[in-house]
């Protein structure tokens, strides 16, 4: 059992919001990946401030409704999540502006929804849940998706893309060209872009050191 103590000082919140966190079998947004986002949420939140308590019920319900990354729906996956992430809150007497808040940060953390961050904590929650997706966590989970998804690891006879069009559904080293490698530019706060910068590095260290072994 997942222990609600990993997310203190929210542990008693996280007790009750652990079992609406995660859906389906992706490993790549399971509750691990949870955890990795809340930790990087309340280091985020120590240097920039915002509500603590409206952080983290949008860290644990950031992914509460499962989308797959090659589904139509997948632009609306956070918006369905700041749906249920409502309703849920609202069973625990939470107010109407609280909920709003959560909502928001929820919709708004996903890259797919191409939704404006307008709060400390959406804002906290996007550079978070991208921290997770850059970095040597980032590369492990390029590869366990584009397991997932079927996608080969590189074009063995142009897999830097240099005489043809990128696609990160047949190859998952494309992926490192059309989404990775442009978050770094875009985070929201000061703390999340020096933690940021270091990981971008470590993936583009990583991306060399493999084209170097092919």
């Amino acid at each position: 059992m997942f222990k609600a103590e990993a997310f203190s000082p929210h542990e008693t919140l996280a007790a009750s919001l652990i079992a609406h966190a995660a859906e389906g079998d992706d490993g790549s947004h399971d509750l691990a990946h949870i955890l990795r986002v809340f930790k990087n949420a309340m280091g985020i939140h120590a240097g920039e401030g915002g509500d603590g308590r409206i952080l983290a019920a949008a860290v644990l319900m950031h992914d509460c409704v499962a989308v797959e990354k090659n589904s139509p729906l997948r632009a609306k996956a956070s918006a369905l999540a700041a749906e249920k992430a409502s309703a849920i809150l609202a069973e625990l007497g939470w107010s109407a502006a609280d909920i709003g808040a959560v909502a928001h940060a929820v919709t708004a953390h996903s890259f797919s929804a191409g939704v404006a961050p307008r709060t400390i904590e959406a804002k906290i929650l996007q550079d978070a849940d991208r921290l997770d997706a850059i970095g040597m966590v980032g590369v492990a989970r390029c590869f366990y998706i584009g397991g997932r998804m079927g996608s080969g690891l590189y074009d063995p006879f142009d897999p830097a893309a240099s005489n043809r069009a990128l696609d990160d559904k047949r190859y998952a080293i494309d992926h490192f060209q059309t989404k990775l490698f442009k978050l770094a530019e875009g985070f929201q706060t000061e703390t999340g872009r020096r933690l940021a910068a270091a990981r971008d590095k470590s993936l583009r260290d990583f991306l060399s050191a493999f084209m170097d072994e092919i």
